[in-house]
């Protein structure tokens, strides 16, 4: 029989006694594009094994990435939130009491209540991000809730807003070239992404692809592949992807490689594009790129030349002043080649587009039409509010103090006595300490469901592999208690998960199939195709634009699109980039995976500044410092150094990272964050304080 207490100080001085083992299907809901199949062995009610499925899913193929692989140490780590808590000592103190759900669901309902009398529901803020990515969990019932209260909306700008508005006018975010045709191709163009720390899956592919005589290129400040995995690293300075693209795309015109029948057939505004394109030659490209000229040319014809040929655009591009219109013209070249109607030739962004859900038919027409406030200044509205000022904050599905902008802004905003916070979260993190209300939340491995693929063409079941540990809940069990504790009668807070479960199922549609919740329902993978087999652009799929054209300048860019703005500051003469690794999943499994941070800098730069490896140094610029370990490599470009995102303050000496250091000014596409935009200085770190 399994063992009552599901506590992980029991589960831990467990005697083995013996069970059958169960391995238990289910589907990671971390954020990635590849949303894995799992079988996860059970032993005594505790997870033992979590490895990648082998069937039903596209691309999972049997293994997984490390950090889903060792999952199970968050589901019984020692900062694992099991009990709803009440604040007892200063905000950031970590001192908390244990109180009951109901003390904690009437506390807050009652807070919110006296807030909105007396300020007005904008007042109050749900602050999340995507969390799990799971539908049940974020933009969903929780959505509901604040909308009936009448909450501030939470503009979501941390990631994916330029690519996503920029696709989604170009390309009506056509359905992209799926990963299992990446073999077929002679040529592929990575920019801005590094599939090794976060699209594990795609690297199959383009080992097999390389074998079969594809030419690979990447284009990325850092080096991630080494030269027996591709055959063209472009180094580019952070911020001036723009340049570059607008290079090459010259020097496809002045060459004569446009193919001009697909541009008359199916483009619009393509001179318009060409025409700022005529503004950079090739070696003004190179100059403000920082991309030798001879390399620009060699990836120009190539690219040219190769039939199919694909383009993986990621999401680095975007993190910068310059990201929408770097990714408008990057996405714009495969048009400009007329690289499509062939099995393994066009592009792949993100293919959430190819599935919807359809809230509407689950809670009807729901209005929330509040004002929205960009969660990438949060801390300008804490400490500088205009109009109402924020006296309460929800946050859930994300760690502002480990991903923010302006980390020391969030910081003294989050230590405002009058701010009324609650914290949803897994584990004790740099935000949760600094809650009024702590709610503990389930992990991926302990509910119900269902996560659709934005890389691979599947969806995925999530089961429980296990119960919930303590007094863990769901979000939608959260959000329905604060309903009903608010008196409110909706039909939607008086369902329970099962319900949820099929109501969403019902409400799916998988490209053109409607989604199976008996698959889903047990754990498993539906994946779905294109007439049979993955899409082909302009062959299975088009734009889904409303005249099927690919408009090659979007009115998201403004009234001055692609015009280049360098971000330079003589004062801090290093650009920063916090690009993902293959350590955390945004700031996810930072409380035991990442136990020391550190910068990494080109020998050109440590040895001007009399560094080397393994120094404590000191990186700062007028928003903060930080002071961590050196790594001296020359897998970062000179002139830029590298600091991982998503890493929690006890990983530094001072308790500051690398968004301690990241601006908070924001993109003219979307408002979204400009991570990249980050200009520091570094020097050696003294404890008496002189440098």
């Amino acid at each position: 029989m399994a063992f009552e207490s599901n506590h992980p100080e029991d589960i831990r001085n467990r005697k083995e006694v013996t069970l059958p083992r169960e391995v238990i299907n289910t589907t990671c809901t971390m954020d990635c594009p590849d949303t894995c199949a799992l079988e996860v062995t059970v032993s005594n009610n505790k997870i033992t094994k979590i490895a990648g499925a082998k069937n039903g899913h596209p691309d999972t193929d049997g293994f997984i990435c490390t950090k889903v692989s060792r999952f199970a140490k968050r589901v019984y780590h020692k900062e694992r939130l099991l009990y709803p808590m009440r604040r007892t000592g200063p905000k950031g103190s970590n001192s908390f009491e244990r109180i009951s759900w109901d003390t904690a669901i009437n506390t807050i309902v009652e807070r919110f209540a006296d807030i909105k009398a007396k300020w007005g529901g904008e007042a109050i803020l749900p602050y999340h991000y995507g969390g799990s990515n799971g539908f049940l969990g974020d933009e969903f019932l929780d959505h509901y809730y604040f909308a009936r209260l009448g909450a501030s909306r939470c503009q979501k700008t941390l990631c994916a807003v330029p690519t996503t508005l920029v696709a989604t006018e170009m390309y009506g975010k056509m359905p992209g070239v799926a990963f299992e045709d990446y073999p077929h191709s002679k040529f592929i163009l990575i920019w801005g992404a590094n599939p090794k720390a976060s699209n594990i899956h795609l690297t199959p592919y383009l080992q097999e692809a390389r074998k079969n005589g594809a030419f690979i290129a990447v284009v990325d400040p850092k080096r991630s592949f080494s030269s027996r995995e591709v055959d063209l690293h472009l180094p580019v300075y952070p911020g001036a992807d723009l340049p570059l693209a607008l290079g090459i795309i010259n020097y496809w015109q002045q060459n004569n490689l446009l193919d001009r029948t697909f541009l008359d057939e199916h483009c619009v505004d393509a001179e318009k594009l060409l025409s700022r394109a005529a503004d950079w030659p090739l070696e003004k490209a190179a100059e403000s790129s920082g991309v030798p000229s001879k390399d620009i040319v060699l990836l120009a014809e190539k690219y040219a030349a190769a039939q199919p040929a694909i383009l993986r655009c990621g999401w680095g591009v975007e993190r910068n002043a310059n990201g929408g219109d770097a990714v408008a013209a990057i996405m714009a070249m495969p048009a400009l080649l007329g690289k499509f109607g062939v099995r393994g030739g066009g592009y792949t962004m993100s293919n959430s587009g190819a599935s919807s859900l359809n809230k509407e038919k689950i809670f009807g027409k729901t209005e929330w039409n509040t004002r929205a406030i960009n969660q990438s200044q949060l801390g300008a509205y804490l400490n500088n509010p205009e109009g109402t000022p924020l006296k309460a904050l929800f946050v859930y599905n994300c760690n502002p103090l480990a991903t923010v902008p302006d980390q020391n802004a969030l910081l003294k905003g989050f230590a405002r006595e009058d701010l009324f916070t609650v914290v949803f979260e897994q584990v004790m993190t740099d935000s949760a300490m600094y809650a009024d209300i702590l709610l503990p939340a389930v992990t991926f491995l302990e509910q119900q469901e269902i996560r659709r693929a934005y890389g691979s063409y599947a969806a995925g079941g999530v089961q429980p592999v296990i119960p919930a540990l303590g007094e863990a809940k769901p979000n939608e069990a959260v959000f329905a208690m604060l309903g009903r504790a608010s008196g409110w009668e909706d039909a939607p807070f008086h369902w329970d998960t099962p319900t949820y479960m099929k109501k969403v199922s019902d409400a799916l549609m998988l490209n053109k199939t409607a989604a199976d919740y008996d698959i889903l329902n047990a754990g498993k993978v539906q994946s779905y195709d294109f007439d049979g087999r993955p899409p082909v652009q302009f062959e299975t799929v088009f734009p889904r634009t409303t005249n099927q054209k690919v408009y090659l300048v979007p009115e998201v860019l403004g009234d001055a699109p692609y015009v280049y703005h360098p971000i330079r500051d003589s004062r801090y003469p290093l650009a920063m980039i916090s690009p993902a690794n293959n350590k955390m999943v945004s700031s996810t499994l930072g409380e035991f995976n990442y136990p020391e941070l550190f910068l990494d800098m080109h020998p050109a730069d440590a040895a001007t500044r009399g560094l080397s490896s393994k120094d404590i140094v000191r990186v700062y610029n007028e928003l903060g410092e930080v002071v961590c370990r050196l790594k001296v490599t020359s897998a970062v470009r000179e002139g830029v150094v590298s600091m991982p995102k998503g890493a929690w303050r006890k990983s530094s000496r001072n308790s500051q990272t690398s968004t301690a250091l990241c601006p908070a000014t924001v993109n003219k596409v979307g408002g979204a964050a400009c991570f990249n935009d980050a200009r520091v200085e570094v020097a050696r770190f003294s404890e008496n304080g002189k440098y």
